[in-house]
């Protein structure tokens, strides 16, 4: 199989990563010798992260608005345009399928960020059952995306985006909004998102993949006095865990909803309009069986994906993602537990797999790192 290279990727390579196959991709796994390196500069400086191996759709059309609010789990009749809303996506069954982002540019015109190429297909066979007029265009390989992430994120940018009249200045770019512009007064167009996969303050740069490297230098040589890293996929696994973000295939494997996941938010009480999986959800919501947790233990080395999760001598859960968080010195983990096991402050025991090894562990409340994510606020 031939991996696909990013439009970053003559940058990435010069900085003498480690590359894995993700998604088709050959993918930076590391750079600094140390790991902690690359997650001490997300924590309190700044990184780049390459994540264009992300899969993007273009819906369009006079049925586009229709199309989404029919199949995801948002309701969004509530997102502007300049929006963007995270949300889930499910079956009939209220099982996740993907999770990911809502771009609103106008009425007739959103974007898909999600993790599969198989949401394409998704959203055409409900298009044409529902009998709506809409165009899907997968952009996957024509816009890539550099995420900019950490305390000095918006400092790194303020002086390089150039945006027109009428369009959001950096500085005014609320949570979760894009705007449009140049980075620098003759550099390459870009569309710029205050969003990110750190629980930080950050943003990510979503340009041509020909304008891939004049984009990073851009970013690298305004960064440079800032001490700004790049961060690796291994790197960006600590972080994520911390701020209690979840990844498809650890914490939902195809028969999770968004509660089991850990994304109940994402369904909302109130969405008046159907939508694919919604009567499932509500009686799954009502009758709970399963329920994502943070845990703390006390374990040198942490619990990883598929370790069991036991209450006595009964299994009660799967550990779905485990590290050894360096800002707290505690190893901590995601888990999928019975409801009935997940009550905050309870005691469980979670047992690595092929070994005898064990050790407690309690329910907390995740995310781990700034829980009420003031930090991607700020």
């Amino acid at each position: 199989m031939t991996l696909r290279q990013t439009g970053f990727h003559s940058r990435t390579a010069a900085l003498g990563a480690r590359f894995d196959e993700y998604a088709g991709y050959d993918f930076p796994s590391q750079y600094a010798a140390d790991l902690l390196d690359e997650y001490w500069a997300c924590r309190q400086r700044a990184v780049v992260i390459d994540l264009s191996p992300l899969r993007k759709i273009e819906v369009t059309g006079p049925g586009a608005a229709r199309l989404l609010q029919g199949t995801v789990t948002r309701d969004l009749d509530r997102l502007a345009d300049g929006g963007i809303v995270y949300t889930a996506l499910c079956d009939e069954s209220g099982n996740t399928i993907d999770d990911g982002t809502v771009f609103r540019f106008g009425p007739a015109r959103f974007r898909w960020v999600g993790y599969t190429d198989d949401d394409e297909t998704w959203f055409a066979d409900k298009a044409a059952r529902l009998g709506l007029e809409v165009s899907l265009e997968n952009s996957t390989d024509r816009l890539h995306n550099l995420a900019v992430q950490g305390p000095a994120s918006r400092e790194i940018l303020a002086g390089l985006l150039h945006t027109p009249p009428g369009r959001p200045s950096l500085a005014d770019l609320g949570w979760f909004r894009f705007t449009e512009g140049r980075l620098s007064p003759d550099g390459p167009d870009v569309l710029v998102s205050r969003t990110g996969y750190s629980g930080e303050l950050g943003y990510e740069i979503w340009c041509h993949p020909d304008d891939g490297p004049q984009v990073w230098d851009l970013v690298w040589a305004s960064g440079k006095d800032k001490g700004i890293a790049a961060l690796g996929l291994d790197a960006l696994d600590l972080v994520r865990v911390e701020a209690g973000l979840i990844f498809k295939g650890y914490e939902y494997e195809g028969s999770e909803d968004p509660f089991e996941a850990g994304i109940g938010f994402t369904v909302p009480r109130n969405k008046e309009a159907d939508y694919v999986g919604k009567a499932a959800l509500e009686a799954r919501r009502a009758n709970p069986t399963r329920k994502l947790v943070g845990l703390e233990s006390d374990a040198a080395e942490p619990f990883g994906h598929g370790d069991a999760v036991v209450s006595g001598s009964e299994a009660v859960g799967v550990v779905t993602s485990g590290v050894r968080s360096p800002l707290l010195d505690k190893s901590i983990a995601l888990a999928r537990v019975a409801a009935g096991s997940a009550a905050l402050g309870k005691t469980l025991e979670i047992l690595r797999a092929g070994t005898e090894e064990s050790a407690s562990a309690q329910v907390v409340r995740f995310p781990f790192y700034d829980p009420d994510k003031s930090r991607p606020r700020s």
